[in-house]
């Protein structure tokens, strides 16, 4: 606010008006921003799926007992535009029905709070804590699946890729809408990959799954339970078991884990199945020091598809993806586009409508990784380095997910997508 000096007695009576009573020119000033009323609404809304005990989250939002220590915290992350966290540029086509990202209005809301000392406000005007269920974002599941027993992850050293098997007990098909991955010890379960095993599928030397194997979905330490789309469903068939691939890393200490998985059963029979694919590369070279070494894959479907998701997945050195699509007729078009990719923020971006891809259609992703001494994340600059399962190696892979109709079923189960 400008102050400016007055020569009479009648301008300072009027500027003690001013900032006595909160008027101006213009009108009466704002009423106070408050916990109760203005901020809890937007926490609810947004935050609390994680910000809340027992969940990925390191504090509760709950209350504002809950809140009030971290209110500048709150809004350096909110101005900032790091929570809630997504990574996706706004200036390409897909509008995603999983953003999380505020509106200006409520990054207003909440510096106003912050800026005026995060005040309670009245215990009346405090919204309903929504209905959650404790221990799961998907609501109660129909049936929680567990490992058999618990794993003995060591105190250090680098544990293999492990795969446990988990007898569904399933005596006919399931139709499954959500699904979520709870790690039993969420300190040294890196990620998990969920399959259903087919009945008589069979396995490599290893333990892994092969023929008959369909991903379910995966998980790692930020990711939440999972809700398909209306009508869109995934087959478990009957007697399949399920296979977790278990990525474990070592923190110093001994410790036990036993993952589980919840599962919630269709209330009616789906129109569309739901399926993962991906388009990857595992034969890339990443020079030492490369600041920008671009690896590509792709992925040519055989069939009409819609697109529903995206899952792009890299490693440290990981720093921007884009999916994009090449239709028949040549035109192309950017799906998404992630800039500044975050290992710590592995996101599932699903679409708010799925993108009708014709048979023939292309998808292109293309990855860049930072091998240089500015990537702070980086675990060694001076090495080359290749594709591998731990986080100090790469990947590159483009996930995604897909429906077909229900007449396609069994039909695209046999095909799938031709990828390089």
């Amino acid at each position: 606010m400008r102050v400016r000096l007055f020569r009479s007695c009648a301008g300072a009576v009027a500027l003690f008006a001013i900032v006595a009573f909160g008027v101006s020119a213009s009108g009466p000033a704002s009423p106070a921003v408050s916990f109760t009323k203005d901020v809890a609404p937007i926490l609810y809304n947004r935050c609390i799926e994680c910000h809340r005990p027992g969940e990925i989250a390191p504090m509760s939002l709950l209350t504002y007992q809950d809140a009030r220590p971290w209110a500048r915290s709150i809004k350096q992350r909110v101005v900032e535009r790091s929570m809630p966290p997504w990574s996706a540029d706004p200036g390409h086509a897909g509008k995603f029905a999983n953003d999380p990202t505020l509106s200006q209005k409520e990054v207003d809301t909440i510096v106003a709070w912050v800026n005026a000392g995060a005040p309670k406000g009245e215990d009346k005007d405090m919204p309903s804590v929504p209905k959650l269920v404790e221990g799961w974002t998907i609501g109660n599941p129909d049936v929680v699946l567990s490992m058999q027993e618990e794993y003995t992850v060591p105190a250090d050293g680098t544990v293999p890729y492990l795969y446990f098997t988990i007898p569904t007990g399933f005596k006919e098909d399931k139709w499954i809408q959500a699904m979520e991955i709870r790690p039993g010890n969420r300190g040294v379960v890196h990620h998990v990959i969920a399959f259903s095993q087919d009945p008589g599928g069979s396995r490599d030397a290893g333990g892994e799954a092969q023929r008959g194997r369909n991903q379910l979905g995966g998980i790692t330490p930020n990711k939440t339970g999972v809700t398909f789309g209306p009508g869109t469903a995934r087959l478990i068939k009957a007697g399949s078991n399920i296979v977790f691939q278990m990525h474990y890393t070592t923190n110093g200490e001994p410790t036990k884990d036993r993952t589980s998985i919840g599962l919630v059963f269709t209330k009616e029979p789906p129109t569309r199945t739901l399926v993962t694919g991906n388009a990857l590369n595992a034969r890339f070279v990443i020079p030492p020091g490369a600041a920008s070494h671009e690896v590509n894959a792709s992925t040519t479907f055989r069939e009409d598809v819609h697109l529903t998701s995206f899952m792009p997945h890299m490693h440290y050195r990981g720093k921007d993806f884009t999916y994009t699509a090449v239709y028949p007729d040549g035109r192309s078009e950017v799906l998404l586009s992630v800039p500044k990719y975050d290992f710590n923020w592995q996101l599932t971006y699903v679409l708010k409508e799925p993108v009708s891809l014709p048979k023939g259609t292309r998808l292109n992703c293309v990855a860049h990784f930072d091998n240089s001494a500015g990537n702070k994340f980086n675990p060694d600059p001076n090495k080359e380095v290749r594709w591998g399962d731990q986080t100090w190696e790469e990947m590159m892979i483009g996930w995604y997910g897909y429906t077909r109709d229900a007449g396609q079923r069994e039909t695209a189960a046999a095909k799938g997508p031709a990828a390089k």
